[in-house]
């Protein structure tokens, strides 16, 4: 399967994927949401031995996460091939000061699991998502994230998730009502970066996803995703911006790579280059050889890179397909800027450990014995 991107409007990593919604607060307050997680669907050969009940739609007031999508057909790695533990954080990445995680440690200062919980999830740097369409109040707390960032001399990791007809329609269905809305959007959410350094994972599930739409729906998707991405590097020339490579148990990369194209990542004015694994379990070994065959098929700037979701992958992909939080799985490596991997950008938590896929908690609601597993 595939586990598309987990919206995070508060969705996110570590110390939590910060959602940023507007929860009709002051406008300069970026807070955290909960959102549903990123549900994962097996491939049609590979069915899980008991298929989980699908999770409920989010609610109104939850940001819905990316879906997961495709899983490959067989494990990943061997149990002797898994990811390293995590170590301590090498890089400057930014760590929002408020998440669902960070607010169940200060609540329960006498709960045994607090300190693994705490130093292994809570202390990481983790994306904020922006998945409600509120163009009123996008650019404040873009900026809030955005200035807090540079005030440390950190990266932010920002999220946008409000493309129109999201998910199909499905579990994380929303976004803007039609392609203008979602222009003027981008341009509001545009003129919060600010000047500093700043990472944008534009879209998860946007590309790898795009067959279930019509031809012109698809075509207003490419159209909208290309400027998007020239209106986001425009705005700040120091924002990164990576496009939807799905994951190596989905789409060819070859087929991949036409999407991203038509969509604008080959260009070095709309594209720093491509992101995978939202939300998702696959090894980052395999990762980074999709993306790198992606990379190749897409052509474009030699200087096009890639950004892997490591958040849950520590252990790879569940063998039978299971999506909505399968046992067995751990953390994988550290968010870090420095991956001594050639193209390989980062490795970030897009998605937050912890945060339910709907099966251990409510969708998006932070799952304290959830978190404890993946970290122990």
């Amino acid at each position: 399967m595939v586990t598309a991107a987990s919206l995070v409007v508060a969705v996110g990593t570590a110390t939590g994927v910060v959602s940023s919604v507007d929860d009709g607060r002051a406008s300069d307050e970026a807070r955290p949401a909960a959102t549903a997680s990123p549900r994962l669907e097996a491939l049609p050969v590979v069915q899980s031995a008991s298929p989980s009940p699908e999770a409920p739609s989010p609610s109104a007031s939850a940001s819905p996460e990316p879906r997961a999508r495709k899983t490959s057909a067989t494990p990943s790695a061997s149990p002797s091939a898994r990811e390293p533990r995590s170590a301590p954080v090498p890089s400057r990445l930014y760590r929002h000061p408020e998440s669902q995680v960070l607010d169940w440690v200060r609540a329960h200062p006498g709960d045994p699991r607090r300190a693994v919980i705490e130093s292994r999830i809570g202390d990481r740097p983790a994306a904020v998502w922006f998945a409600d369409h509120s163009p009123d109040t996008v650019t404040a707390r873009v900026r809030a994230i955005t200035s807090a960032g540079a005030a440390r001399g950190r990266v932010p990791v920002l999220v946008p998730y409000t493309i129109p007809d999201r998910d199909c329609g499905g579990h994380s269905r929303g976004g803007a009502p039609d392609p203008a809305a979602y222009d003027g959007w981008i341009d509001r959410f545009a003129a919060g970066l600010g000047s500093g350094e700043v990472i944008v994972i534009l879209e998860p599930d946007s590309l790898a996803q795009v067959e279930c739409l019509s031809a012109g729906q698809r075509a207003d998707r490419f159209a909208s995703l290309a400027r998007a991405g020239r209106v986001l590097k425009k705005a700040n020339p120091r924002a990164r911006v990576y496009y939807d490579a799905g994951h190596s148990g989905w789409n060819a990369p070859a087929r991949q790579a036409d999407w991203l194209r038509q969509a604008g990542a080959a260009s070095a004015a709309s594209s720093d280059g491509v992101f995978s694994n939202v939300s998702n379990f696959h090894d980052t070994a395999d990762e980074i050889a999709h993306n790198r065959q992606v990379l190749d098929a897409l052509g474009g700037p030699p200087g096009l890179g890639a950004v892997i979701d490591t958040s849950r992958n520590g252990n790879g992909a569940p063998a039978d397909g299971e999506w909505c939080d399968p046992a067995g799985r751990k953390l994988g490596r550290t968010p870090t800027l420095s991956t001594g991997e050639a193209g390989i950008d980062a490795y970030l938590w897009v998605k937050l450990p912890g945060e339910s896929d709907g099966c251990k908690g409510a969708p998006g609601t932070f799952t304290p014995s959830y978190a404890y597993d993946l970290a122990r």
